[in-house]
């Protein structure tokens, strides 16, 4: 190693090697090293005030195995890790990448999550959650943010950003991966490109213990933040931040023609464009406590909602052009118990939803045809059933129901008959069954057992699951989020069949 004066102030610089190096003057980190492999050594500077020059090579932070120049230290326990970060000349690669990270161990295949500002702007949280496995990411809605936080809160990871104006806002999304303790925190530089370095600066570095307040209901009084979300599924299944929002939303609908996803928030709906962008109001006329089981027709023109206003509060089914309306039509509905829509046939015919009557002491499917006509009862198992939706073929009805004793997803042919489960898997309490519209997958929302069996509470750890409708492989995890009610309730694939969108909360603490 060796000492050379850099503005004004004596600092360290630490040539890289593939092992360790203890890093003295390095503070408040403690180490300096590549991990990986790299073909061109790194190198690590500190600079007055808590500032920090760092120079990486490595192919990628990415895959199954990174190779960076990593600085860091041991910490346990919650932490946020700030820091000015910005690229220095003008790089090869637009995907070199630098941010704070935490990480498990020193492996190339280390469970790790980062927050990594790219040299096109782009600004992610990257994360691997078992040793050697796969990375995911959720991409920030702003590009080219200058100040970046990490926080680590319990097991989940979450992140913010600051613009020109100096304030953090959260960045949305969240994930929840669980770090043994003591972890590795600090600060990480990838050129992209093996055969050469890149070098980022970190200034204003803090590494502080956020203070949370206890939150003693995490229940439906809590107060939260949401995040509306695109997931792909067509290849690494990253998540993309649409909007992030300061209260709660719920349950997005796409339209038919993919142009706008719909939600709601405190009784009203909205629309706003699946790139992002400021929501508009949906005119729904009197229905203005609606809940979060709504959606759209098969043709892409109608829009049914199940609306709480009457001073019963029981919830009726309406529908309405998919624009809005001041006169919602009423096509389901009780004197004395709620109803809540939850399917529509692929003719445009017949809606699909969940009730209780008052000679039935549980929650079952019902069908009716918009033409008019009597309700018909379709389900008469003990136990609840929930969120029927109609396959694509108009052929079954799928939903989520507790008749076995475990909530889990079956399927009944249109007409009620021929009831079949579809998950078997005694760890989870599934509910939500949603369809591709090729008909040949279903994603559906999974709660653990600390849930009681026919609840599907908010604020909660919960994943979500994706399975082939022909059940030839069980179900596998696309991703885990804090969330549950309000995340997925509805319908909610791309008209094309490759992405799905959702929501997951933060609390307000």
């Amino acid at each position: 190693m060796r000492i050379r004066l850099l503005h004004g102030g004596l600092a360290l610089l630490l040539a890289g090697t593939a092992g360790a190096a203890a890093a003295q003057g390095l503070a408040p980190f403690e180490r300096s090293a590549d991990i990986g492999r790299v073909a061109v050594a790194g190198a690590a500077v500190r600079e007055p005030s808590c500032a920090f020059r760092i120079t990486g090579g490595g192919a990628n932070i990415w895959g199954s195995a990174d190779a960076f120049r990593y600085v860091w230290t041991k910490r346990s326990g919650d932490l946020h890790i700030e820091a000015d970060v910005a690229f220095l000349g003008k790089g090869k690669d637009p995907h070199r990448k630098a941010g704070p990270m935490i990480r498990q161990n020193e492996s190339p295949g280390s469970p790790y999550a980062d927050l990594m500002l790219h040299g096109d702007g782009l600004v992610s949280l990257q994360y691997r959650d078992v040793q050697d496995g796969p990375t995911h990411e959720i991409r920030a809605n702003v590009t080219g943010a200058g100040r970046l936080r990490l926080e680590r809160e319990g097991d989940y990871v979450f992140f913010s950003v600051a613009g020109p104006d100096g304030i953090f806002r959260h960045g949305g999304g969240n994930y929840r991966i669980r770090f043994a303790e003591p972890y590795l925190a600090g600060l990480a530089v990838s050129a992209h490109d093996d055969k050469v370095t890149e070098t980022a600066s970190f200034t204003n570095v803090t590494l502080h213990v956020p203070k949370l307040a206890h939150v003693p209901d995490t229940g439906y009084p809590a107060a939260v933040e949401s995040t509306l979300e695109i997931m792909d599924l067509t290849g690494a299944e990253g998540r993309r931040v649409v909007h992030h929002f300061d209260g709660k939303i719920e349950a997005p609908n796409w339209t038919r023609d993919g142009k706008w996803l719909i939600y709601n928030s405190k009784g009203l709906l909205y629309r706003i464009p699946p790139t992002g962008g400021e929501p508009a109001p949906i005119e729904t006329g009197p229905q203005r406590k609606n809940n979060n089981d709504h959606g759209l027709s098969p043709d892409g023109t109608m829009l049914a909602i199940s609306d709480q206003s009457e001073a019963d509060d029981h919830s009726r089914i309406y529908v309405l052009p998919v624009g809005g309306s001041k006169a919602p039509r009423l096509v389901a509905s009780h004197p004395s118990t709620p109803s809540y829509w939850h399917g529509w046939s692929p003719d445009g015919r017949t809606i699909a939803y969940t009730a209780t009557r008052p000679d039935t002491n549980d929650f079952d499917i019902y069908a009716r045809d918009l033409a008019g006509g009597p309700e018909r009862r379709l389900t008469d198992a003990k136990g609840l059933d929930d969120g029927p939706e109609y396959s694509p073929d108009g052929r079954h009805i799928y939903f989520n129901s507790a008749r076995s004793g475990a909530m889990q997803i079956w399927r009944i042919d249109a007409d009620g008959g021929n009831p079949q489960p579809v998950t078997r898997d005694p760890a989870w309490r599934d509910w939500f069954p949603h369809l591709s519209p090729d008909g040949k997958w279903i994603v559906f929302i999974s709660f653990g057992l600390d849930v009681e069996l026919g609840d599907h509470p908010p604020n909660r750890d919960v994943v979500l699951r994706i399975m082939p409708v022909d059940g030839s492989a069980p179900p596998r995890v696309l991703t885990t989020l804090f969330g549950g009610q309000g995340t997925i309730n509805v319908p909610s694939w791309s008209p094309d069949g490759k992405q799905i969108a959702f929501v997951s909360y933060r609390l307000v603490r």
